[in-house]
């Protein structure tokens, strides 16, 4: 047991709530295609792929969706980011900032383009989801030491149980992957995977068929 463990942390679970919601962070193909600065890495790829089965799980039984992408005007918009490939590949219209389409349903999906970390920073993400009565949101997308962490900890302070499947995330090295999981599974969210949230997915529509 470490000092963390025996100061408490993470000996609450969130738990799965009365209704789902998925948010898609940032799958767009600057991220998903190797051919940019950013593209290609294989836990990226991989949660891609867990991505687009837990989608359309969720789909099927109807639970709420939203997904987004990072794009600015130009560079004098932006935060002051300390990436060049940012700075110069994710700029609106440009071909890296297209949400990748395998994971991507136009008629379904809310989209929505951010500007921070968080897909809940001035979005309406939250509001939909409010809207929709959802009260469990899982996590989806890249970078998890990024983008992802910042996503679950704006989650966690809307005061939505948050639930982040460590297979449908990924980043560029494996280190910062797993060290942001472990220290926001002790404070925030439950580290969870894709089997364990379809199957929840498929229980919820079950409860509410008809």
């Amino acid at each position: 047991m470490d000092d963390y463990s025996r100061r408490t942390y993470g000996d609450t679970p969130v738990g799965f709530g009365r209704k789902p919601g998925i948010v898609v962070v940032d799958f767009q193909t600057g991220f998903t295609d190797a051919r940019y600065p950013l593209g290609g890495a294989p836990l990226i790829m991989r949660a891609v792929q867990n991505t687009r089965r837990l989608l359309e799980a969720a789909r099927r039984a109807g639970v709420p969706v939203a997904t987004c992408n990072t794009a600015y005007l130009n560079e004098r918009e932006m935060p002051h980011w300390k990436i060049s490939a940012v700075r110069e590949t994710f700029l609106h219209g440009a071909p890296g900032t297209e949400i990748d389409p395998e994971i991507y349903d136009p008629s379904y999906d809310l989209a929505v383009t951010k500007s921070g970390p968080s897909i809940f920073f001035q979005t309406g993400a939250a509001p939909y989801f409010l809207k929709e009565g959802v009260d469990t949101v899982i996590v989806t997308g890249c970078t998890t030491s990024g983008c992802i962490r910042a996503t679950s900890i704006d989650s966690f302070s809307w005061r939505f149980r948050t639930i982040v499947p460590e297979d449908c995330v990924g980043d560029h090295e494996e280190g910062p992957h797993r060290d942001n999981l472990r220290d926001i599974g002790r404070r925030y969210v439950d580290v969870s995977d894709a089997e364990t949230c379809i199957g929840f997915i498929e229980e919820w529509r079950g409860r509410n068929a008809g």
